[in-house]
């Protein structure tokens, strides 16, 4: 353990690590079993993706409910909840009888993961000094970097040594010891409020659902469809009716004077470019090395490790640096390497390329990834009071999921425009012109990481102890 870890701190740092591990390893596991399971439960292509749908949609509606109610009930006490549905509903997926139970199954388990991600944060941002926060989130950054890189190969493993359904089944072990650890070693805490926004709650929850599902709908529909355009209106209705309402309440779920600190609105776009750019390039080159290449899915998930696996090793230096110099240049040159590494890609992807033209594209994009991870948690958690981690964090893994399903949706229009997977070569002329696109968002985010306030500017310390950016945090106008 780092020395200047205390005991306490250290156990918290390892439980919500390993339980944001389980979660994310499960994000990307199950694409290379949706073959097996095919076969095994004779799925059509439209089950095939609300197997993957249904975890993404409960997912991105229930981060912000699960982040308010961790705050009125108990931050521990959720979090342990969150494990347990989990936890059950990982093992509900692995006995699955039908496709339609395993995508209810998959729905649940989107639910406890949107519980765990951002009391996860909370917690750890809670057991840690404002000085030494940089270190924990690095440290946290690289395990769930871990849980990312680790997820196609893994998937590609179990499902060709064994069957599909112990992708589900190694959530189980880990979850059974993971709740007790949870109640007897966490200290209990909670936000703000002492009631809970049910109107916010309402609001939010129906508000992300259409826009959610609007957008992962999207790319089978069409964008232009009307259940598409449907969906997303009355999503961005009910959001615009969910911030007036936030705007009023005594009690908000989520303050939107957030979004007035330049902190934490800036920061917040940076993470929507860079989930939006990188994932939904992962998303197409993931399939690159199976589609166009040949490889088998394991195989296929071993190539993609020098960029998956980039942020177990810089995201806990990044997350020392932020402590230091700022968040401010770590992300801006995070997404400036993420966005130079797609470009690499792009210039020397053909279908008969040779491997090792792809590691130094790879390399970029992962560091690029590993070095906003960790600074962007520690600037949006630094721009808000204590007892506001909850809020914040469930707002920004809100943003950042968004970001993400958006990016998946509109880079595969993209690709489906100008190509297909009839042959490697179709494959390739749909996945070039998509990555750029990847590039020019992640450029674009770079240039929002200069507005994030950096550390030059700071003036003096306010209640966390720590230096400040001179531009006057939200929280000191509205101490309410």
């Amino acid at each position: 353990m780092h020395p200047s870890i205390s005991k306490r701190s250290g156990l918290t740092l390892a439980i919500v690590s390993i339980a944001l591990f389980m979660v994310t390893l499960d994000n990307l596991v199950v694409t290379n079993a949706l073959v097996s399971i095919r076969e095994d439960l004779g799925a059509s292509l439209e089950q095939l993706e609300w197997t993957v749908n249904a975890y993404t949609l409960s997912y991105a509606v229930f981060l912000l409910t699960a982040a308010a109610l961790g705050d009125r009930f108990g931050r521990r006490r959720v979090f342990a909840i969150g494990i347990g549905v989990f936890t059950l509903s990982s093992a509900a997926a692995a006995i699955a009888p039908s496709t339609d139970a395993l995508i209810a199954a998959r729905a649940f388990q989107g639910l406890g993961g949107a519980v765990i991600t951002p009391l996860s944060l909370t917690l750890l941002s809670e057991a840690f000094a404002a000085e030494k926060r940089g270190l924990a989130l690095g440290i946290w950054s690289g395990v769930s970097g871990l849980g990312v890189a680790l997820g196609p190969v893994v998937g590609g493993a179990v499902v060709d040594g064994f069957s599909w359904h112990w992708i589900f089944w190694l959530n189980v072990p880990i979850g059974i010891a993971l709740v007790p650890a949870v109640v007897g070693l966490l200290r209990e805490s909670r936000g703000p409020n002492a009631t809970l926004d049910l109107p916010g709650v309402a609001l939010a929850s129906t508000g992300l659902l259409g826009l959610v599902f609007g957008i992962v709908r999207a790319q089978a529909l069409g964008w232009t469809s009307t259940p598409v355009i449907a969906s997303i209106a009355t999503g961005v209705v009910l959001l615009a009716a969910f911030a007036a309402w936030e705007s009023r309440t005594a009690t908000p779920m989520l303050p939107i004077g957030f979004f007035r600190n330049r902190a934490f609105a800036a920061t917040n776009g940076v993470s929507l470019a860079m989930f939006f750019g990188s994932f939904g390039a992962i998303f197409l080159l993931a399939q690159f090395f199976q589609v166009a290449q040949g490889y088998s899915p394991l195989e296929a998930g071993l190539r993609t490790l020098p960029w998956t696996a980039m942020p177990i090793f810089v995201a806990p230096v990044a997350g020392i640096l932020s402590d230091r110099i700022g968040s401010r240049p770590l992300m801006a040159t995070g997404l400036a390497l993420q966005a130079a590494g797609l470009a690499w890609i792009a210039l020397v992807t053909e279908p008969a390329t040779a491997y090792a033209m792809f590691v130094p594209g790879f390399v970029m994009a992962g560091s690029g990834m590993a070095m906003v991870f960790a600074p962007a948690a520690n600037a949006v958690l630094g721009s808000v009071r204590p007892d506001q981690a909850g809020q914040a964090s469930g707002a920004t893994n809100t943003v950042r999921e968004i970001g993400g399903v958006l990016g998946v949706a509109v880079l595969a229009t993209v690709f489906t425009g100008a190509g297909s997977f009839t042959t490697p070569q179709a494959y390739v002329d749909g996945l070039i012109p998509a990555v750029w696109v990847g590039v020019a968002v992640l450029a674009a985010g770079a240039l929002v990481a200069l507005l994030v306030p950096g550390r030059q500017a700071a003036g003096s310390s306010t209640t966390t102890g720590i230096r400040r950016p001179s531009v006057r945090p939200w929280y000191e106008a509205n101490p309410s």
